[in-house]
């Protein structure tokens, strides 16, 4: 059962829940996992002198990789066998991009964290959760922040 494990994790607190639930569910099963984070477009409606975009992008792939590091740590602290990945959302929605590389993983199981919005925020914000579970193959197990 669930011998190939991929979490989702973009540096909330509820993805820090996430990730511990998911290396605990490794542990008990003797699985692998695979922790991936999704660097998204970086979109800014301010004058180009103001901002370097190429030094933004760098800071933010610098931050996703040292969030992957962190996460691998941990993993092959408690035991489990662990691999990273960054991707880039050149385009893509998060949600899909988590689905295709679950597929490409061939992952048993997709661990992600929710934050559980509603109303209008969730209707604002979408969530990237609910759109992996709409779409995903495999099942999805959802963690809320405890």
């Amino acid at each position: 059962m669930y011998q190939k494990i991929l979490i989702a994790v973009d540096g909330s607190a509820t993805s820090d829940s996430a990730l511990e639930e998911a290396i605990k569910l490794a542990q008990r099963l003797d699985s692998r996992i695979a922790i991936m984070h999704v660097l998204e477009d970086v979109l800014y409606w301010i004058e180009e002198n103001y901002i370097d975009y190429a030094e933004l992008q760098a800071s933010i792939k610098a931050s996703g990789e040292k969030m992957l590091a962190k996460a691998e740590m941990l993993a092959q602290q408690a035991g489990v066998a662990a691999e990273t990945k960054l991707v880039e959302a050149v385009g893509g929605r998060v949600a899909s991009i988590v689905v295709a590389e679950a597929e490409c993983w061939q992952a048993e199981l997709i661990v992600i964290g929710t934050h559980g919005r509603s109303g209008i925020s969730r209707l604002l914000l979408g969530s990237v959760a609910e759109n992996v579970v709409r779409s995903a193959p495999m099942p999805v197990l959802l963690i809320r922040n405890h």
